[in-house]
């Protein structure tokens, strides 16, 4: 319990800076006194259930993480809810990589699954993502229907 007490107070502590609040502020939006967040970050006491899970909406992270991440372990701060680094991979001679199983399991993506790749060569922000064949499918027959359906609104237009 100790430990996570600890994780509990330095993510709090690292939340509030990297987000340039003030205690004054985060007791504000929490509904609490400035010396209660004070306690919490200090590890003095911890908060309740309700204000942890308010404190994980106000910061937009999973209450999980909030809890459990232990920044020393990771070398990284709580990503935003929904969003993940799941580490490195090693591209090997033939191009392949193994994804991380953490990522698989998040995704539900198992041997024999087709992926998309896409890739993104703008000098901003150049990298790949990877997308299920499904609903990358998906999405294009959205497209095709707007198409579609534009098209055909563009017609009875010129008529």
């Amino acid at each position: 319990m100790k430990m996570q007490k600890n994780n509990i107070a330095r993510n709090l502590s690292i939340l509030r800076q990297s987000h340039k609040y003030s205690q004054e502020e985060v007791a504000e939006q929490i509904g609490v006194s400035r010396q209660a967040v004070a306690k919490w970050e200090t590890g003095e006491t911890i908060p309740d259930i309700l204000n942890c899970d308010a404190l994980a909406r106000f910061y937009d992270v999973e209450l999980n993480d909030l809890i459990h991440h232990d920044p020393d372990e990771t070398n990284l701060g709580i990503a935003p809810k929904g969003k993940h680094i799941f580490g490195t991979v090693r591209v090997g001679e033939r191009g392949q990589i193994v994804l991380p199983k953490k990522a698989r399991d998040i995704f539900k993506i198992k041997a024999g699954d087709v992926l998309v790749v896409l890739g993104d060569e703008s000098l901003e922000h150049p990298g790949l993502a990877l997308m299920k064949e499904e609903f990358f499918l998906e999405m294009a027959q959205l497209f095709k229907t707007a198409l579609n359906m534009s098209d055909a609104a563009e017609g009875k237009e010129k008529k």
